[in-house]
């Protein structure tokens, strides 16, 4: 069993609570990706999961163990970093090995799981080389086969794929999804990155200001946002948000999709457009509402004039409450 369960896990830095009440239950074999922007606490609840930030208050579970006084390395976990953390004068083999070693794994073991490891992550030919030889998404796949190695119940990653470039984070994405399917066992993903998080969890726990916000499907997620900050954080552009009212009720906030800005609909709306931006299939527009700014996903052969005439389905609407943001 590699389930990972937190109860009302808080984390007190400097008397302010970067991790707030967190409850959290994490099923075994799942694929859950934590997201948010820079500060939100992503980092530092993976880090006490793993152990090695401490728990101000609450329990963390992995499978029916509590861990909260158990070190690091008895925890049967593997983190792997953004920074690869490779050990620049040992070869490819050595690195994959090490964490075997230190753990006096006999040298036949040890060989036969940096063998497999080197085949799933296609480094058969690199075990021989030193880190600096090898590319970016080379070096990510050697700290991959370190953690592989241990068999671990749970695996933790955090931001792997950052200082790639873009093509090369696509193709990492899909390869980790690969070897999630391979292992069978926990992943925790930690990343900044709303796409990488729709595209590669099972489920999806959207974090702001150390508060679960959100923990969902990635359909979900996108098309049943709980708040505006979830319905902000994810798309891009990010969803328009423009003051409304419902009759009866008061002041509300509507959101729309900038995909959604051209179906056909009951609602027509006429804007001057200040710019737009091409991304080879389709042209953002931008332009205003009211006060709010606002943008709509078009064809490529859209050409910039005065004025643009939208056309919006009511069914495309999300109706938020003024005050807390919450979802009608």
């Amino acid at each position: 069993m590699s389930s990972v369960t937190l109860k009302n896990v808080t984390k007190i830095y400097d008397k302010k609570k970067v991790i707030d009440n967190v409850d959290l239950n994490i099923n075994d074999k799942e694929f859950v990706v934590l997201v948010g922007a820079s500060g939100c606490g992503k980092s530092t609840l993976l880090r006490m999961i793993a152990g090695l930030e401490e728990i101000t208050d609450g329990e963390i579970y992995i499978g029916d163990k509590k861990v909260n006084d158990v070190h690091p390395k008895d925890r049967d976990i593997a983190f792997v970093f953004q920074s690869y953390a490779l050990y620049p004068h040992m070869t490819v083999r050595e690195n994959i090995a090490f964490g075997l070693k230190m753990r006096k794994v006999d040298k036949e073991t040890i060989e036969k799981k940096v063998r497999e490891a080197a085949e799933i992550l296609d480094l058969g030919e690199y075990l021989d080389r030193k880190p600096k030889q090898l590319s970016g998404g080379q070096r990510q796949r050697v700290a991959l086969g370190r953690a592989i190695v241990r068999n671990p119940k749970v695996f933790l990653m955090d931001e792997p794929l950052s200082n790639l470039d873009a093509k090369l984070r696509v193709q990492m994405r899909s390869e980790i999804k690969k070897l999630h399917e391979k292992l069978q066992t926990t992943f925790i993903y930690v990343t900044h990155d709303q796409t990488e998080a729709l595209t590669m969890g099972d489920r999806v726990i959207v974090l702001d200001k150390g508060i679960i916000q959100q923990a969902d499907s990635p359909e979900n997620i996108y098309n049943n946002p709980a708040n505006t900050f979830v319905a902000g954080f994810v798309g891009s552009p990010q969803m328009n948000f423009i003051e409304g009212k419902i009759l009866d009720k008061g002041d509300c906030i509507v959101g729309i999709r900038p995909e959604k800005m051209v179906t056909g609909g009951d609602i027509k709306l006429t804007v001057n457009v200040d710019i737009t931006e091409l991304l080879g299939s389709e042209k953002i527009a931008y332009f205003n509402i009211g006060n709010k700014k606002c943008s709509a996903k078009l064809p490529a052969d859209y050409q910039l004039g005065e004025t643009l005439e939208l056309s919006i389905n009511p069914a495309d609407l999300y109706f938020f409450d003024n005050d807390a943001g919450k979802r009608i």
